[in-house]
């Protein structure tokens, strides 16, 4: 019994359990957004796309796959609509915030662990290293913001 507790009780199974829940959500949320907007966008265009009424018959066996296509062009549009409206854009926002830090580590020559740039030995292969010189010996502050 206490092995289960553990389990329980561990993070993972937390973290796990939010994210369902908020995939769950944020699911939903994509679902109506396309059902509000996408999907009477497309309508103007060309008609909603359904193809539920297509199904092959053979023999007594009725094959739908008419809902599956419909199926698949709703999740082909969910798709575009997650990346164009929230990938592509959060992406951009954070490349608008990224650092142009310079390089604060570099390769040893010795054994190519990553060391400090401004190390003189290293702390795998105790090799003696020539300090790195250049304006890239700067470090940028972990303070500055």
């Amino acid at each position: 019994m206490s092995g289960f507790r553990k389990f329980i009780l561990r993070g993972n199974l937390v973290d796990l359990a939010v994210a369902v829940v908020i995939g769950t959500q944020f699911s939903d949320l994509v679902k109506q957004f396309v059902n509000s907007f996408v999907n009477p966008l497309l309508a103007l265009v060309g008609g909603k796309p359904n193809f539920n009424r297509l199904v092959l018959s053979v023999g007594k066996a009725d094959f739908q796959y008419g809902a599956f296509l419909t199926q698949v062009i709703s999740f082909l549009i969910s798709a575009a609509v997650v990346y164009f409206v929230i990938v592509l854009p959060v992406a951009r926002f954070l490349q608008l915030f990224e650092r142009n830090a310079e390089a604060i580590e570099r390769d040893c020559p010795e054994c190519t662990r990553s060391i400090p740039l401004r190390a003189r030995r290293c702390p795998e292969c105790t090799a003696e290293i020539a300090p790195a010189t250049g304006p890239s010996t700067a470090v940028p502050s972990p303070r500055r913001g």
